[in-house]
């Protein structure tokens, strides 16, 4: 059969992928997905886990250390010791005793847990059910997950939340911030309001609030409250409502947590209070809202002038959080690179494929006439939003790493990889990337007392991968990195994680992949599509 043109017929082909992906798990009553399938992955945990002569890397931003044995007691770490020095034999009269399971990791690299601050848990618009997500997460070394928004409603994202607590499913610790005003019975307007809903939330056991905006004083008492009762907060300052409280501004009202960078240009401003749009410009056209959006950073004050300063100053001070999720405005600045990335072929689901290709109802797929000028724009915005990240960290501002996956080409896994990648860019070393990934993440989510760096006392979640991944981030993708074999004169693929630990709990990540692999494919089978890679402008068909 040739190739159906129309978009109808790919959206038709796109729900029957969804179906066949999601047969295998009944949906909830109350939730617009499927739950997660109990979990029938990992190993453990032990009574006494050992793993063996690795490099420790502890997410404090120490230098790299070993060989070094790791004892983990049920879902804890109990002791770290260095057994010996490099290119000499391990000393045995060192090493902890045997015990119930071991890891040899000699020759090989454990960091903590990575903690993804901005990952939303699917959606039935992209048709990707939460095994298809968790376990690409896992299977990168994501250990924790802030799903900002709780967009699967809060009642599915806190039963989920306990079930990864309990790892009865296979899945990274959950933290669920409930977007303001929703899951009520009617709508916030005023500051009592305000108050209530937070209550509301507060008492239904969630943990966070996302921010989108609201009237000022409506915004200042909710985040007054939340403070109260002990909730964080996040804020992707939209532009609907920056022009009455820009970041500096929500800070000093008690946010603790920047999304994305709406709001930072515009506390930035020193010659005008509002964007310079044009006079045509339609917030619900989205190639309006992101094009214009890559010319916002250049309408701010420049780097390292006195309203540069003491913006950044006055957020120090606030101990406030900086979660940029550079990797989701990637494509903004080089789409062909995002479309051909090489997980797509294998690890993209069509539905999901379906969902990023241009479309003027979908959010973030705002590819309507996409050309070099706006590209040019980004990569300007890039230089300057990256300079304020990378100075902010060296003043000892709380920089954080965050994918938001699912949207805009970016897959769940590989998309906070690169963002590692692009914190690189914007001029951290890579222990500071890890630190930002690992222990700055878990301090901004007030759990750095059990999770974020390689310590005595916590949390047994930890990566092991054969690579170094401070030499090369990319052998932390899936996918791995391409190296010359310089012994053979083939070219292999070398790295990718190869055990996630989380609570104690061994995983395979290659396993994970396969699995996700099969997913794809017989998502591919369903809908009619070859393999191959996806084309942006059709889906091809048998």
């Amino acid at each position: 059969m040739s190739a159906l043109p129309s978009r109808l017929a790919a959206r038709i082909a796109c729900l029957a992928a969804i179906a066949a992906v999601a047969a295998a798990c009944p949906l909830s009553a109350s939730a617009q997905m499927p739950d997660a399938p109990n979990r029938s992955e990992g190993e453990g945990p032990w009574n006494r886990l050992v793993i063996r002569g690795a490099t420790l890397i502890d997410g404090t931003g120490a230098p790299p250390i070993g060989p070094m044995d790791i004892v983990i007691e049920g879902d804890r770490i109990t002791s770290i010791r260095s057994v010996g020095y490099p290119g000499v034999p391990i000393n045995d009269a060192r090493r902890p005793g045997p015990a119930d399971h071991e890891i040899d990791a000699h020759g090989m690299y454990v960091l903590p847990g990575f903690v993804d601050m901005h990952g939303h848990i699917g959606g039935s618009s992209q048709g990707t059910i939460p095994e298809y997500v968790f376990k690409l997460w896992m299977a990168h070394g994501i250990t924790t997950i802030r799903d900002p928004g709780s967009g699967n409603g809060m009642d599915w994202t806190l039963r989920h939340r306990d079930r990864s607590a309990g790892n009865t499913i296979t899945a990274p610790r959950i933290m669920s911030y409930v977007t303001f005003g929703s899951n009520w019975s009617r709508e916030v307007v005023t500051p009592k309001d305000a108050r209530e809903w937070v209550r509301y939330i507060a008492d239904a056991g969630a943990d966070g609030i996302k921010f989108f905006g609201a009237p000022p004083k409506v915004l200042a008492a909710a985040l007054d409250e939340a403070k109260a009762r002990g909730l964080r907060t996040a804020m992707h300052h939209a532009q609907l409502h920056v022009t009455r409280t820009n970041v500096l501004q929500s800070a000093t009202m008690g946010l603790t947590t920047m999304e994305h960078w709406y709001g930072l240009p515009e506390a930035l401003f020193r010659d005008r209070t509002v964007q310079d749009y044009p006079l045509d410009y339609n917030y619900n056209d989205e190639q309006h809202r992101f094009g214009e959006a890559g010319r916002l950073w250049q309408q701010a004050a420049p780097p390292y002038s006195d309203r540069w300063n003491m913006v950044m100053d006055s957020l120090i001070a606030l101990d406030f959080t900086i979660d940029p999720t550079f990797t989701i405005y990637e494509a903004s600045r080089d789409l062909m690179r995002e479309t051909r990335a090489e997980w797509h072929e294998e690890y993209t689901l069509p539905s999901l494929w379906e969902f990023y290709r241009p479309s003027r109802r979908a959010h973030g797929s705002y590819w309507f006439d996409w050309g070099t000028e706006q590209e040019v724009a980004w990569k300007n915005n890039f230089r300057l939003w990256m300079t304020f990240v990378n100075e902010y960290k060296n003043r000892g501002g709380r920089v954080t790493v965050g994918s938001d996956a699912g949207y805009i080409y970016k897959l769940y896994g590989f998309g906070y990889v690169r963002e590692l990648e692009l914190l690189r860019e914007a001029g951290f070393h890579p222990l500071e990337v890890v630190w930002s990934a690992t222990l700055k993440g878990a301090e901004a989510l007030g759990m750095d007392d059990e999770v974020g760096s390689v310590q005595v006392g916590k949390k047994a979640d930890l990566i092991i991968l054969s690579e170094n991944p401070l030499a090369n981030l990319k052998t932390l993708y899936g996918t791995g990195a391409i190296r010359l074999n310089d012994e053979t004169g083939e070219v292999e693929r070398v790295g990718g994680v190869r055990w996630t630990i989380k609570d104690g709990i061994v995983y395979d990540a290659p396993a994970l992949l396969d699995d996700v692999r099969a997913m794809v494919s017989r998502a591919k089978v369903e809908a009619g599509i070859p393999p191959g890679p996806m084309r942006v402008e059709t889906i091809e068909r048998r």
